[in-house]
């Protein structure tokens, strides 16, 4: 089984300006995706890529063990280039390389770095298991639940819920339907994925794999805040 894990990091950002290679608890927060690729080298045949624009990223990335050749192309460098896009383009580069194409891809968000080698490794088992399935998402199970307590502007300028139980209203959020938020942290493909012209990774074959630990995405700096604060007092309760 031949794996492909893609790092998918640009250097411009809005939110954190150079959050890809920002310090936090001491070490830049792309190393933290590159320190979980080593834990599972120990198991897997896989190799590491990485996609950027940025010259300062693919140096600290080279520091922690990532060298990358690939130039990430100008169309897939800007606020509108899709993450789906950018994988396959890489993964047919790294392709063009060896005499072989991979089984799976694993895309590794450098932004979520909140996730364990047994997080991606199950995740991989329920690909395996299911032969259907083109993809999986991690996910956490959602605070906020759109049968019970979202609502949205109907077309007359009120409002009501995001989505109806067809049996008829929901009175409490535990009786509601299950949902759950995409935590952005990691992305299982299988191969045959990248050729199909699917431009979301939310597809009629996708499973979820639940984190049953905290994890989320730094868009904002008080994002970044609170994660270097779980980091440097040992906080978190499972270990990266």
């Amino acid at each position: 089984m031949n794996i492909l894990i893609t790092l998918c990091a640009r250097g411009g950002s809005k939110g954190i300006p150079g959050k890809n290679i920002k310090l936090i608890a001491g070490k830049p927060l792309i190393a933290y995706s590159i320190n979980l690729t080593n834990k599972l080298k120990e198991k897997w045949n896989l190799k590491v890529a990485l996609s950027t624009d940025d010259s300062e990223i693919k140096s600290v990335a080279l520091e922690y063990g990532v060298f990358s050749d690939y130039v990430r192309p100008e169309y897939l460098a800007t606020d509108v280039a899709g993450k789906i896009d950018t994988i396959k383009d890489l993964l047919l580069y790294e392709e063009s390389l060896v005499d072989h194409q991979y089984d799976f891809i694993l895309d590794l968000d450098v932004t979520s770095p909140l996730r364990t080698a047994e997080d991606v490794e199950k995740a991989l088992e329920l690909m395996i298991a299911n032969s259907e399935a083109k993809n999986l998402f991690s996910v956490n199970t959602a605070a906020r639940n759109p049968y019970f307590n979202m609502v949205e502007e109907n077309a007359n300028g009120f409002y009501s819920l995001v989505k109806t139980n067809p049996d008829g209203s929901v009175m409490t959020r535990q009786s509601a339907p299950k949902v759950y938020d995409l935590n952005a942290s990691f992305y299982w493909y299988r191969r045959s994925f990248f050729e199909s012209d699917s431009k979301s990774a939310i597809t009629d074959k996708s499973l979820i794999y639940t984190m049953n630990h905290i994890c989320f995405d730094l868009d904002h700096q008080v994002d970044f805040l609170f994660m270097e604060y779980l980091l440097q007092n040992n906080k978190l309760d499972f270990e990266l």
